[in-house]
């Protein structure tokens, strides 16, 4: 019996081992996110797109595998993102982008160009008129 349990185990651990590593795919964004780059300068502090800017109280950071991340540990790094903005003017949600949602170039980064290109939220992708 003992011996069936450690054949089993084995098994698994190798089968697990084997499985291709997953691949990565564009995760459903909001159709009023924008694109920009964020540096993360002192929490709440960060740089959007080179200009000041502060992070809401609740905000969200989620990296390229969709798990929060700490504010703090992304100090002085670059990234490229998506992010929300409260009414407010504070950055809400931000999702660090990973390849596949980098390769879709045609993302709005402003307001005024989200508010005139239209969006297909199945496929995320916007055009332009």
């Amino acid at each position: 019996m003992t011996r069936c349990v450690f054949t089993a185990a084995l098994a698994a651990v190798a089968l697990v081992a084997a499985a291709p590593a997953q691949a990565q795919t564009h995760r459903p964004f909001p159709a009023y996110a924008l694109r920009g780059e964020l540096v993360v300068v002192q929490t709440p502090d960060v740089l959007l797109n080179g200009q000041p800017a502060r992070l809401a109280p609740g905000a969200r950071i989620k990296g390229d595998t969709n798990l929060l991340l700490q504010p703090a540990s992304l100090t002085g790094q670059k990234f490229v993102v998506h992010y929300t903005v409260e009414p407010g003017g504070l950055i809400m949600d931000v999702w660090v982008l990973n390849p596949a949602e980098l390769a879709n170039k045609v993302w709005p980064r402003t307001p005024q160009e989200g508010a005139t290109w239209l969006f297909n939220p199945g496929d995320q992708t916007w055009v332009k008129p």
